[in-house]
C-alpha cells in the first residue's frame, strides 16, 4: 500500500470542482461536485438520527439499485428541519445536477450540510451546480474537499494506490466535519472513489466494515447530526477479476485499503474538531467483547472531564477511572492498567507511582494515546476524538451570528 496524491481525483473515471455559490457569508466554496464518467457502483452508509435530513432521504432512494455518476454537496445550508420544501429543494438539486450533466436524476445523490431549520437558497444553488459542472477537472477534488468544510479548519483528502493480484487499484476519499459528531453511523460528511472492480452488495459490506472501525469510532462532542452521509463510488476501471464475494484476498486487499483512507480522514476529522488543539486516541483492550470495549472507549473519548484534562495537560487519571466505570462495560476495577503512551499511570485500579512532570510532559503531546487494559477478555477497540479548548465554547455560542 502506498499513499499517493490527488484524493478522490486519483482514481481513474473521476472529476470533481468546487466553486463559491453565495450560500455562505464569506467568499468560501459551498458547492461540490463528483462525477465519474460512466455509472459508477455505489454504496452508503447514513445517519440513525430520526431527524434526518432530506438529502439523506434522497441518496438512499437513489442507492436502492446500487448505482450512482455524481454527488452533489451544498454546505453552509442543512436542508434539515424544512418539511416538503426541504424535499422538493433535495430533489431539484439532484434534477438540475443531471440536467447539467446529461444524466438521469436518479444517478445523483445529494448532500447538504450547515444551519439546520433554513430553506436552501435554490437560485444560489442552482447557479452553483451549472458552475461546478462547467469547472469539474482531474484534478478538482482538493476544491471539493474544500466546498464542504463548515467549521472546518482545513480540508481533509487522502489517497491510496493498493495492489489486486498484481493490477494497482487506487482509493481515494474527502471528508468534513469539526462539530456535531458523536457517530452511530459518523456525523460528517464523506466521499469515497475506487476504481476497483467490485459487485454493489459486497461494496455495500466493504464499505459497513470500515465504517464501524473508522467513523463510528470518532467522537468530538456526543451530537449526532440529521446530514451524516459516507458514500462511495467504484468506476471499475482496473483490470482485475471483479470482487463478487465479501472474503478471499482480493476482498481483503481492497478492505485494508478502504480501512487505511478511512483512518486517515477520521485522524484528521478528529484532529480538527471545534476548538481542538490535540488528536486523542483511545485505546482499550483486554475487554469482555467488543460491546464493551466500545463503551469503555466511548465514556473516556466523550467524558468533558478527561477532555479539559488533556486540553490543561493534566494527569487527573481518576476521571479516566470515572468514565470506565459510568460506561456499563463489566471489568474489575482492580484489575485496570492505564497509560499515557507507553508510560503507566494506574496499575490494579490505583495509582502507579508516575512522576507528575513527565506525565504532564505528555499530556502536552499530539496526539494524546490513551490506553486502558481492562484484563477482563480478549477484545479491542481504538477510538478517536479531541480536547475540550476554550474556543470550543466560542465557536458554538458564535455559529450562527
Amino acid at each position: 500500500m502506498k499513499q499517493i496524491e490527488g484524493g478522490i481525483t486519483a482514481v481513474s473515471g473521476v472529476r470533481a470542482a468546487g466553486v463559491h455559490a453565495g450560500i455562505k457569508a464569506a467568499a468560501a466554496k459551498d458547492v461540490a461536485l463528483i462525477v465519474t464518467d460512466t455509472p459508477a457502483t455505489a454504496a452508503g452508509v447514513f445517519t440513525k438520527n430520526s431527524v434526518t435530513a432530506a438529502p439523506v432521504i434522497v441518496c438512499r432512494e437513489h442507492l436502492n439499485d446500487g448505482q450512482a455518476q455524481a454527488v452533489i454537496v451544498n454546505s453552509g445550508n442543512a436542508n434539515a428541519c424544512t418539511g416538503e420544501v426541504g424535499m422538493a429543494n433535495a430533489r431539484r438539486m439532484a434534477a438540475a445536477t443531471a440536467e447539467q450533466l446529461g444524466i438521469d436524476a436518479a444517478l445523483v445523490c445529494v448532500s447538504s450540510t450547515g444551519v439546520i431549520g433554513q430553506q436552501l437558497p435554490m437560485d444560489k444553488i442552482e447557479n452553483g451546480i451549472q458552475a461546478t459542472a462547467s469547472a469539474l477537472s482531474t484534478e478538482g477534488g482538493s476544491d471539493a474537499a474544500e466546498a464542504i468544510m463548515t467549521t472546518d479548519t482545513h480540508p481533509k483528502s487522502v489517497a491510496v494506490k493498493i495492489e489486486i493480484g498484481d493490477t494497482p487499484v487506487r482509493i481515494g476519499g474527502i471528508a468534513k466535519g469539526s462539530g456535531m459528531i458523536a457517530p452511530n453511523m459518523a456525523t460528517m460528511l464523506s466521499y469515497l472513489t475506487t476504481d476497483a472492480k467490485i459487485s454493489a452488495e459486497v461494496l455495500q459490506a466493504a464499505l459497513n466494515r470500515a465504517v464501524d472501525d473508522t467513523y463510528n469510532l470518532l467522537t468530538v462532542d456526543t451530537d449526532r447530526s440529521t446530514n451524516d452521509t459516507v458514500l462511495i463510488l467504484a468506476t471499475g476501471h482496473a483490470d482485475h477479476t471483479e470482487i463478487v464475494a465479501a472474503e478471499g484476498e482480493d476482498y481483503e486487499a481492497f478492505s485494508q485499503g478502504l480501512l487505511f483512507v478511512c483512518t486517515e480522514l477520521v485522524k484528521m476529522l478528529a484532529r480538527d474538531g471545534e476548538g481542538a488543539t490535540k488528536l486523542v486516541e483511545v485505546v482499550v483492550k483486554r475487554a469482555k467483547n467488543r460491546d464493551d470495549a466500545e463503551k469503555a472507549a466511548r465514556a473516556v473519548a466523550e467524558s468533558p472531564l478527561v477532555k479539559t484534562a488533556v486540553f490543561a495537560n493534566d494527569a487527573n487519571w481518576g476521571r479516566i477511572m470515572m468514565a470506565i466505570g459510568k460506561s456499563g462495560a463489566a471489568f474489575d476495577p482492580y484489575q485496570v492498567d492505564v497509560y499515557l503512551a507507553d508510560y503507566q499511570l494506574v496499575k490494579d485500579g490505583m495509582d502507579a507511582g508516575y512522576d507528575e512532570d513527565k506525565a504532564t510532559a505528555l499530556f502536552a503531546q499530539d496526539p494524546v494515546r490513551i490506553t486502558i487494559d481492562l484484563r477482563a477478555g480478549d477484545a479491542a477497540v481504538t477510538m478517536w476524538t479531541c480536547d475540550y479548548s476554550y474556543d470550543y465554547i466560542r465557536i458554538n455560542a458564535d455559529y450562527r451570528t
